[in-house]
């Protein structure tokens, strides 16, 4: 879901988590600062109060997400099958 919103347009943290709906700040900061490290998310920090940073992809980001629209094309054309499948599947409990 990242990778889709940046992929548009660079993105403030707020803009990006509203975008992506129904996800912690900690799951989302985790995800964006493993994206960073890997090079495929650029943060610019403007040191100002209240905080302001922007988030976009780098060119190997770009990469990427060029990479994936095939695969976005997909889950777009069978997301019908792909709900049914999600909503028979049962979640198995671990064992302790």
């Amino acid at each position: 879901m990242i990778l889709f919103h940046l992929a548009h347009q660079t993105r403030r943290y707020g803009d990006l988590r509203r975008a992506i709906g129904n996800v912690s700040d900690k799951v989302l900061i985790q995800q964006l600062k493993e994206l960073e490290a890997d090079g495929i998310v650029d943060r610019l920090d403007f040191k100002e109060i209240p905080p302001r940073v922007e988030y976009s992809l780098t060119a190997f980001g770009q990469t990427l997400a060029e990479a994936l629209k095939p695969l976005c094309a997909w889950g777009t054309e069978h997301m019908t099958e792909v709900e049914k499948l999600m909503s028979q599947r049962s979640v198995p409990r671990p064992s302790r």
